[in-house]
């Protein structure tokens, strides 16, 4: 069921181009798994990642995934250890790989502690003010309500708060730019707190 589900969703999210030119299945989903025993050093088994630098996966969105793959494998996206892996990638692993971590069931967000990592407790206080921070620059337009993303805006919600806040501040700062311009217009607008509030929100979803 959940495969075929998945069919659907790459159907519409690569009309006429990627999807036609490989079958969906759960053999393609295998696939995926056996790719990514390579990111588990850094992405966890299952897309859970336990190192609070690098994202969760599991339950990211197919074209999410995929773009952002695309863009590591072209140097748009810069980062020195995902730059060199994309490298490597060709079309049908990067969808394979997207395949296989949107089926994951994503565990929730992490702090570290010492060498590794526990689960994140937000701060009630922090989430009040990242609710209503999201509410007034209109997070909502574009990853949804649940922050559960869509198409190639991504799943934020459950994400790392280490993470997200690494993240909006590299859009803040130009260091980031493989987005349409939206990210970076909101996140110019953002101040630390802003966003180590936001961070706590998106971690108690």
């Amino acid at each position: 069921m959940r495969v075929a589900v998945l069919a659907a969703l790459f159907v519409s999210f690569f009309p006429g181009g990627l999807a036609s030119q490989v079958d969906i299945s759960s053999q393609q989903i295998e696939a995926g798994k056996k790719k990514a025993e390579y990111c588990a050093g850094c992405h966890g088994a299952d897309g859970n990642s336990e190192q609070t630098d690098y994202p969760i996966l599991a339950g990211q969105t197919t074209r999410y995934n995929y773009l952002q793959l695309k863009d590591y494998k072209s140097g748009r996206r810069k980062d020195e250890m995902m730059n060199p892996v994309a490298a490597q990638l060709e079309k049908q692993d990067m969808v394979e790989l997207a395949a296989y971590y949107a089926v994951q069931r994503p565990k929730g967000p992490r702090i570290q502690s010492g060498e590794s990592s526990v689960p994140f407790r937000p701060d009630p206080a922090r989430v009040i003010a990242g609710r209503s921070k999201s509410a007034e620059v209109l997070c909502t337009m574009c990853h949804l309500g649940e922050f559960s993303g869509q198409n190639e805006v991504p799943r934020v919600a459950g994400q790392h708060p280490a993470y997200v806040i690494k993240q909006l501040k590299e859009f803040k700062n130009g260091t980031r730019t493989n987005d349409a311009g939206t990210m970076s217009s909101v996140a110019k607008t953002l101040s630390d707190e802003d966003i180590v509030n936001l961070a706590h929100y998106l971690a108690s979803l």
